[in-house]
C-alpha cells in the first residue's frame, strides 16, 4: 500500500542514532536520569505510563541508565511531518508492507508525526521494502 498521497510530509528520514525501548513496572520508579532528560535535553524521548506498564523509548546516549543499553538496538524512521489529522490510514499503509515482510515495529505517534522503530538488523530490509512500496526516503 503506497503512501496515501505524494506529499513531502510523508517522506521518510532515518535518524542517525541508536534508540532504546524498555518497559518498567507501572508503579515503579522512573530513573532520575530519564526525568532529567525531560527538562535538560532536546533528544528524542517518549515516556508513557498506563495502568499496566511504563514504556520509555528514546535516543541512546551516555546519559541514559546503563541498564537500558542492551535495549538500544533500534533504529528510528521518522515521517517528515507535520501531518494534518484529516490524513488517515498513514500508519496502516506504512506498516502493511512491513507486516508482509515479517518486520516487527514499535511505533510512537506525536501531534506532528509518527516514528517507526525497527530492530537495527532489519533496517536495510525495512528501507528496501518501503522503497519498493513507493515510499520516499529523504536525506
Amino acid at each position: 500500500m503506497p503512501p496515501p498521497i505524494d506529499h513531502p510530509c510523508l517522506h521518510l528520514h532515518v535518524l542517525p542514532d541508536l534508540f532504546f525501548v524498555c518497559k518498567l513496572e507501572p508503579n515503579g520508579p522512573i530513573p532520575q536520569s530519564i526525568l532529567n532528560l525531560l527538562i535538560e535535553d532536546s533528544r528524542f524521548l517518549s515516556l508513557t505510563r498506563t495502568p499496566e506498564e511504563i514504556s520509555i523509548s528514546g535516543q541512546w546516549h551516555d546519559g541514559i541508565p546503563e541498564v537500558f543499553k542492551p535495549k538500544a538496538v533500534w533504529r528510528c524512521i521518522k515521517l517528515r511531518g507535520p501531518m494534518e489529522f484529516s490524513l488517515v490510514g498513514v500508519l496502516a499503509q506504512l506498516t502493511t508492507p512491513l507486516r508482509e515482510a515479517g518486520i516487527s515495529v514499535f511505533v510512537i505517534s506525536t501531534w506532528n508525526t509518527d516514528y517507526l522503530l525497527v530492530d537495527e538488523g532489519s533496517l536495510e530490509l525495512t528501507m528496501q521494502t518501503l522503497k519498493a512500496d513507493g515510499w520516499i526516503f529523504a536525506l
